[in-house]
């Protein structure tokens, strides 16, 4: 599983596997009954792989995954990585509240410049807007970066859980 892209916030990959999808939802649910180093939540075709309480703190990873049927023997594993979603969420309000200030701001900036009146403020303020997501962007990298060894715990557990090592993976 490679993480090396840094443009990417939320790594996702996809794994085909030689088993059927109800099987790899009772891997899943086996897990969850005889370890407690994750929690495991499962909601019909999507396994949620979360830290348990103790050890999470605010920016700790999830790893999502939706088993789909490819045929009677075979399935394919979608994952991907993140935030829980409520920190998700409030980072994407934060960047749709910085966006939405970037086009009232620049606008405003455009219509006083056309009527000839000053638009320093405005001007600065988009700057500050632009400024702000590209901090945002960085926050959300530092994050990704600070738990790389987490994701790649959460992704350890997945193919151990899979047995992936044992050439079930296509």
């Amino acid at each position: 599983m490679p993480l090396s892209n840094d443009i990417v916030l939320r790594p996702r990959f996809k794994i085909k596997i030689l088993d059927n999808q109800e099987s790899l939802i009772d891997d899943f649910k086996h897990a969850k009954k005889n370890q407690s180093e994750f929690n495991i939540v499962n909601v019909g075709k999507h396994i949620f792989i979360r830290f348990p309480r103790q050890k999470k703190y605010y920016w700790s990873p999830q790893l999502h995954l939706q088993i789909h049927k490819i045929n009677k023997t075979s399935s394919e594993i979608r994952g991907q990585f993140g935030p829980t979603p409520q920190v998700w969420t409030i980072f994407m309000i934060l960047h749709f509240i910085v966006a939405t200030l970037f086009i009232v701001f620049g606008l405003w900036t455009y219509n006083n410049w056309v009527d000839k009146q000053s638009f320093t403020l405005q001007a600065s303020i988009t700057i500050l807007m632009v400024l702000t997501w590209v901090t945002l962007y960085f926050v959300g990298s530092i994050g990704k970066a600070t738990n790389t060894s987490n994701m790649r715990m959460l992704n350890t557990f997945m193919k151990n859980v899979l047995r992936i090592e044992q050439n079930k993976a296509l």
